[in-house]
């Protein structure tokens, strides 16, 4: 098939037209669903609307607005968010106090130079450092959360002199090379192996598992860079560790020389009841911590780590390029919704919100499970980071889809359908929370009627 720059330039100017339109006659909506599938199927990937009908029944949803708890689709449906993007928008769908300084910056420039000083990465790199534990200090900003992990995994390196990374079975830290191979489930890992070869991985919650590790390969003559780990492992299924489990694993990595990192995108920035679940424990401080999702306010996309003083070493003051060099790391558009968001959840207290809330939650779902005992298996969570656990996924998959049908957004862990996840944005009125609810119980009775419990 050769290039055919007119029909292109044709093609593009027809979409260009919809993007302005205020307002979208039923003929250009019935035909953007028509050509949403066939671009779909011919031009991303046709499991994507494969895997979207396995909840909806219909692929023919299109997403074409939101508004702080809701998507809309083209015609006006709106669906109540317990997605959360899973873990983007914590502040809402676009929230008009951070996207204001969005459009404002928009308005000045976009994008920075590469060469001049572009004060809000600055402005954003010092907030971070006044809102994280500890001493935590020196930030980069990345796009993406893989992108993230591959900046701490570098700088673990470069700062101990270590080659090892100890990870945790069911960990999930994205999917570029680097990231993959701390990753803890095998369907994700085993389409590219060999991968990084010096990782261990071990039961998650035990930190006499991981000292054992740490000891075993130095007693060995092998140098360990760092432990990896996520506070609460969120796509294993909102996975708690142990009380103290946190603080233990600091004491050991400061015994072994090893650097900590803690995996905070999409536990932290409010989403658990606290700005990040690492502050549950007092002196749970990490040597770098990743951030993302929630960080850009639910507008920007926007990454990174920050890390103590002494991880950031001579290698980086020499050459400053050698972590990394994203095009669009940190830039200003992106800043100016992190920056905004952080005077956001402030001022609002987030944090406290997401608790109270899924306080609330959970105070709820123990009725509903007193009430569907044998398909509500067991619920857990901390603050907005809640999962449902089922018998078996095909029930978990019955309840998602009756909720999608009753127009309440939800979706499986990549554990599978077995655990769905609850991760609707901390601003959501609890009013809405209390809808919610008495959408689940009607989707847990369907269930429970068709499978016959």
């Amino acid at each position: 098939m050769t290039a055919n720059k007119d029909a292109a330039l044709k093609e593009a100017k027809r979409v260009m037209d919809y993007i302005l339109k205020e307002q979208l006659s039923k003929d250009e909506k019935d035909q953007i669903v028509k050509d949403s599938i066939e671009n779909f199927n011919k031009n991303v990937n046709p499991g994507w609307l494969e895997y979207r009908k396995s909840v909806s029944t219909d692929a023919a949803f299109v997403e074409w607005t939101d508004s702080e708890e809701h998507f809309v689709d083209l015609y006006g449906t709106e669906f109540i968010d317990c997605l959360g993007g899973f873990g983007i928008y914590t502040c809402g769908h676009r929230n008009p106090e951070i996207l204001k300084y969005v459009k404002a910056q928009l308005d000045r420039y976009a994008l920075h130079s590469q060469e001049l000083v572009d004060p809000l990465r600055g402005y954003l790199a010092k907030l971070l450092a006044m809102i994280t534990p500890g001493d935590l200090q020196y930030a980069f900003f990345t796009n993406g959360g893989a992108e993230a992990v591959e900046m701490a995994l570098k700088l673990a390196r470069l700062a101990t002199g270590g080659r090892w990374y100890i990870s945790t079975v069911g960990a999930f830290h994205g999917k570029s090379m680097g990231a993959i191979s701390m990753g803890g489930k095998g369907a994700y890992r085993e389409p590219y192996t060999p991968m990084i070869q010096q990782v261990q991985h071990v039961k998650y919650g035990d930190a006499d598992a991981v000292e054992t590790a740490i000891k075993n390969l130095q007693t060995v003559g092998e140098k360990v860079a760092a432990v990896i780990v996520e506070p609460i492992q969120g796509e294993a299924g909102v996975q708690i560790p142990p009380k103290g489990y946190l603080k233990r694993l600091r004491e050991i990595c400061d015994e072994t020389g090893v650097a900590l990192i803690f995996d905070e995108i999409q536990t932290g920035m409010g989403r658990c009841g606290t700005m990040w679940r690492c502050e549950v424990e007092e002196g749970a401080v990490p040597d770098i911590m990743t951030y993302g999702k929630a960080f850009g306010g639910g507008i920007m996309p926007i990454t990174g780590i920050i890390a103590r003083p002494n991880m950031w070493g001579e290698h980086l003051i020499e050459n400053p390029w050698i972590l990394g060099s994203p095009t669009f790391g940190g830039n200003p558009l992106a800043c100016s919704a992190a920056i905004a968001t952080i005077g956001y959840m402030l001022e609002n207290d987030i944090p406290g919100q997401a608790k109270r809330k899924g306080d609330h939650f959970m105070k709820e779902l123990k009725k509903l499970q007193d009430k569907h005992p044998k398909l509500l298996s067991d619920f857990r969570g901390a603050g907005l980071l809640i999962a449902l656990e089922f018998p078996a996924a095909e029930m978990g998959y019955s309840v998602t889809k009756g909720l999608f049908k009753r127009h309440v957004m939800t979706a499986g862990t990549l554990v599978n359908a077995k655990t769905i996840r609850i991760e609707p944005p901390a601003i959501m009125t609890d009013e809405t929370i209390d809808i919610v609810i008495q959408k689940l119980d009607e989707a847990l009775t369907d269930t429970e009627k068709e499978f016959n419990l």
